[in-house]
C-alpha cells in the first residue's frame, strides 16, 4: 500500500489515495450557483484520487460565507450538474461537503434568516458579510421540536446533491460549524437528550448521519471532524471529555457501513488519533495539514506506516492542479498564494500552471 495504490471507498474506487480536502473558495457569487470557472477548478483536479467540494449549505440559514455555493435551488443543483458531469469527463470522482454554518454566520450573510445553534452562545469575534464585517449575533437555540426539521434539510441536501450527480456526500462536523457546535461543551451547553454528557453531545451527529445515510446509502456517505482543533469558540481542552465524545460519536457510526472517516488533527499518528480509527473500523483518512501545509514526504509516510488509508490535503491541491502527476515524480511544486484564497475571479483559483506530462 502507498499513496499511489487504489483505494476502494464506498461504492468509488480511487487510483491513487490523495483526496482533495474541502477548501473555501466562494466563487459563486450571491446567488450561490456555481458557475464556468468552479466548473474548470475542479476539473483541473481530477486526478486526485477523490475531490471533496467547498462547504454548500443544506439550507439559506446555514449559509456562513458570501459567495457560498448552496445545494437548495434548482439553479444551483443545475450549475453543481455542470461541476460534476465536467469532473467526470475527465476522469474524476467528486463528492459534496453539505455543510451548515450554525452560528458561524450573520442574518447580513444568510438573507435574514435566524442563526442558529445548539445553544444561546455567540462566537467572540467579527464575520465578513455582503454588508461588510459585523460581530457574529447571538444564536436561536434550537428547539427540541426544531431538530428534525434541520436533520430533514440534511438529508434533503443530500439527495440534491445526488441528483446533481455527485459521487457521495462528505457531512462537515468539523471547525466549528453546526455539527461541531453539537460537540464541542463550550458550544453546547444543553440540557436535554442533545447536550449535557459526551454521549448526548455526540447523538445530533449521529442522528444526522445516519438519517443522510439511510436516504442516499451509507456507501456514499463520509464525515468529517477535527477533534480539539479550536477554532471558532468550539473549544474541546478536556482530554478526558474529548476521548468520550468521540468515542461514542465513532462508536455510533461504526455500524453504519460508512465511505469513510476524515479526521483533521495535528497528530494523526498519537493515541487519540489511532484509537478512533480502531473503533469506527472502516476508511480511514487524515489530514495534518492545518497549521502547516502538508508536505510530499509526510503525505507518503503517513500511508506507507498505516496511519491512514489515505491523506487529504489543502493548500497543494489549490496550487498544483495536477499535484498526484508531481509528487508521484518528486517534481518541483508551485507555491500557493494566500492572498487570493478568498478572493473573486480566476487568480489564484484556475490559474496555476500544470507541468508538461
Amino acid at each position: 500500500m502507498n499513496l499511489f495504490s487504489p483505494l476502494n471507498l464506498g461504492d468509488l474506487e480511487l487510483p491513487n489515495r490523495l483526496v482533495m480536502a474541502p477548501l473555501t473558495r466562494i466563487r459563486s457569487g450571491q446567488s450561490g450557483v456555481p458557475g464556468d470557472l468552479v466548473a474548470l477548478h475542479y476539473t483541473q483536479r481530477a486526478s486526485l484520487g477523490l475531490i471533496v467540494s467547498e462547504g454548500t449549505y443544506p439550507s439559506h440559514a446555514g449559509q456562513g460565507f458570501p459567495g457560498q455555493p448552496g445545494l437548495v435551488e434548482p439553479e444551483q443543483l443545475a450549475g453543481w450538474k455542470a461541476v460534476t458531469d465536467s469532473v467526470h469527463a475527465a476522469g474524476g470522482r467528486i463528492v459534496a461537503q453539505v455543510m451548515h454554518a450554525g452560528r458561524v454566520t450573520h442574518e447580513a450573510t444568510n438573507g435574514g434568516f435566524p442563526v442558529v445553534a445548539p445553544s444561546a452562545i455567540a462566537i467572540n469575534g467579527t464575520t465578513r458579510t455582503y454588508d461588510g464585517k459585523q460581530a457574529y449575533p447571538v444564536p436561536h437555540a434550537l428547539t427540541t421540536e426544531e431538530l428534525p426539521g434541520i436533520i430533514a434539510e440534511f438529508v434533503l441536501a443530500s439527495q440534491n446533491a445526488i441528483a446533481a450527480g455527485f459521487d457521495g456526500v462528505e457531512l462537515h462536523g468539523a471547525n466549528g460549524y453546526l455539527l461541531h457546535e453539537f460537540l464541542s461543551p463550550a458550544s453546547n451547553v444543553r440540557d436535554d437528550s442533545w447536550g449535557g454528557s459526551p454521549e448526548r453531545r455526540a447523538r445530533f451527529v449521529i442522528d444526522v448521519v445516519t438519517a443522510v445515510a439511510a436516504a442516499i446509502g451509507a456507501d456514499k456517505v463520509g464525515l468529517r471532524i477535527s477533534p480539539e482543533h479550536n477554532i471558532q469558540d468550539a473549544l474541546e481542552t478536556d482530554a478526558t471529555d474529548l476521548a468520550a465524545t468521540y468515542g461514542a460519536l465513532v462508536d455510533g457510526l461504526a455500524p453504519l457501513g460508512l465511505a469513510y472517516l476524515s479526521v483533521l488533527h495535528a497528530d494523526p499518528r498519537g493515541e487519540f488519533v489511532q484509537n478512533l480509527r480502531i473503533r469506527f473500523g472502516g476508511v480511514f483518512l487524515v489530514n495534518s495539514g492545518f497549521g502547516a501545509i502538508t508536505a510530499r514526504d509526510e503525505a507518503l509516510a503517513l500511508v506507507r506506516d498505516d496511519v491512514a488509508d489515505a491523506v487529504v490535503v489543502g493548500r497543494a491541491a489549490i496550487a498544483n492542479p495536477d499535484l498526484v502527476h508531481r509528487w508521484q515524480n518528486d517534481l518541483p511544486v508551485n507555491d500557493p498564494n494566500p492572498l487570493t484564497y478568498y478572493a473573486d475571479g480566476a487568480e489564484g483559483y484556475t490559474d496555476y500552471p500544470a507541468l508538461a506530462s
